[in-house]
């Protein structure tokens, strides 16, 4: 007897928290904010450092932006002391 009573609760709550979950998602909206939509973050410069049998390096860089490119490779040679 009692373990009927307890399904017929357990039925009625989750009754009751679905229809009042599915309440709440119809007041949900969902707006575009084109401010958030322009915004892209700026791709990395990638690197690919090799040595030489002489222990030599050189590299070989890629990116989207020519001007962070030209700062890397400028960094490069001022950490490895190269003119």
């Amino acid at each position: 007897m009692r373990r009927g009573l307890y399904v017929a609760v357990a039925v009625l709550l989750l009754f009751f928290a679905a229809h009042s979950f599915s309440a709440e998602k119809e007041g949900l909206q969902f707006k575009k904010q084109p401010e958030l939509q322009q915004i892209k973050p700026k791709k990395p410069v990638k690197i690919k450092l090799k040595r030489t049998a002489k222990d030599e390096y050189s590299w070989e860089l890629s990116g989207d932006d020519a001007g962070e490119v030209v700062k890397t490779d400028r960094k490069l040679k001022k950490m490895l002391n190269i003119k």
